[in-house]
């Protein structure tokens, strides 16, 4: 009888290995530094677009939500936005979009060289496999995601400024109500989740990619699996960072 480990047990052995490969010499910087531009500059349009819609969104569905029910309070639609967007749906919604998009890419990428034995011939040529795909991928992901994130924070409460000047207050109103609702604590705690939230796709991604089998069609396997278990992850993770980041007053 085979025992098959929990995934669980292999993303965590998996990232073990990338942190002790990732202190090795040599240092891959260009490897690093192209895994950052796909990941991270490349990305920039998809990630705030969605932004930039959500914090629309936001401040209309707020807006309204505001007049209606609230009467005389549309003055903290800015408040509303900000904070929403800084502390949850700009790093979860960036962390989705980055998964969707490079999650998946990477999962193929290394899927793919696993099938067709590349991955056996850095083996042969003396090269680490994690080290060498495993800890640039790794390494983009956590470090670009917090700076996408504060694309989007920037580019969504931008669109709720928009919105809420043209529909419900003065712009003046949004900036001042911004100011006196949002803290430094807000902003650390996004940042604090995009990282882990990166580093969560890495993870998913590039452990789906080794574990590839059976050809094309576990090219494809992998792939969806990459994405659907960062998309879970996050949304879990996320729970869990909010009630700790609670807990420490971030």
């Amino acid at each position: 009888m085979f025992f098959t480990l929990p995934i669980w047990v292999k993303w965590f052995f998996l990232t073990m290995n990338i942190f002790r490969q990732m202190f090795r010499k040599p240092f891959e910087r260009k490897l690093i530094f192209e895994q950052m531009v796909k990941i991270g500059v490349e990305s920039v349009p998809v990630a705030i677009t969605t932004a930039l819609f959500t914090g629309m969104v936001l401040a209309l569905q707020s807006g309204y939500t505001l007049e209606t029910k609230i009467k005389g309070v549309s003055q903290f639609i800015g408040a509303v936005v900000s904070i929403s967007m800084v502390r949850e749906l700009g790093p979860v919604l960036t962390g989705m979009v980055i998964a969707g998009r490079m999650g998946s890419a990477v999962a193929a990428e290394i899927g793919t060289m696993q099938v067709t034995e590349q991955i056996d011939a850095l083996y042969t040529l003396a090269a680490n496999p994690v080290k060498y795909l495993g800890v640039p991928r790794f390494l983009a992901f956590t470090l670009m995601l917090p700076l996408l994130t504060v694309f989007a924070d920037i580019v969504g409460w931008a669109g709720g400024l928009f919105i809420s000047s043209l529909k419900f207050t003065s712009a003046e109103v949004y900036i001042d109500s911004t100011k006196t609702s949002l803290v430094t604590g807000d902003m650390m705690g996004g940042l604090i989740k995009a990282m882990v939230f990166g580093a969560i796709i890495a993870i998913v991604a590039c452990r789906q990619g080794f574990a590839t089998t059976n050809g094309a069609e576990g090219v494809g396997k992998a792939t969806t699996n990459a994405v659907v278990f960062s998309f879970m992850l996050i949304l879990i993770s996320d729970y869990f960072l909010t009630a700790i980041l609670t807990v420490l007053k971030i």
